[in-house]
C-alpha cells in the first residue's frame, strides 16, 4: 500500500508545474552549448584541483582562477540562473510535501487504528 501511495505521490509531483518548469529549464541549459562546454571544462579543472588537494599540494593559482572565471560566468548566464530559479521552486514544493508527509506521520502514529498494509 505505501509504494503505491508512493507511486501516486511521485506521479502527482511529476506533473506540478514547479516540476515542469524545472525540467524545461534543464533541457534549455542543456542546449545551451556555450554553458556545455564551460561546464565540461570545470569538470576537468575540478579534477585537477581535487587531485592536487589529495596530493596535499596547493592548486597552481592559475587553475583556480580560471576555475573561477569560468563558475563565474555559469552563474551569471540566464539559463543557469532559471534552472537555479526553478530548483528553488521546486524545492520549496518539495518541503512542502514532506511537511505534510510528517504531519501525516504524526497523526498515524496517534490513531489506534491499525491499517493492513
Amino acid at each position: 500500500m505505501i509504494n503505491e501511495k508512493a507511486l501516486e505521490l511521485g506521479r502527482l509531483i511529476g506533473q506540478t508545474e514547479d516540476h515542469k518548469a524545472l525540467q524545461r529549464a534543464r533541457e534549455a541549459l542543456d542546449e545551451a552549448s556555450e554553458v556545455r562546454a564551460q561546464m565540461q571544462r570545470i569538470e576537468v579543472l575540478s579534477e585537477r584541483i581535487e587531485q592536487q588537494v589529495r596530493e596535499q599540494k596547493d592548486p597552481p593559482k592559475e587553475l583556480t582562477d580560471e576555475y573561477e572565471q569560468l563558475l563565474a560566468s555559469i552563474q551569471a548566464h540566464p539559463r543557469y540562473q532559471q534552472v537555479v530559479a526553478a530548483q528553488a521552486n521546486f524545492e520549496k514544493l518539495m518541503l512542502k510535501v514532506n511537511e505534510h508527509i510528517v504531519q501525516g506521520m504524526k497523526q498515524g502514529a496517534e490513531s489506534p487504528i491499525i491499517i493492513p498494509g
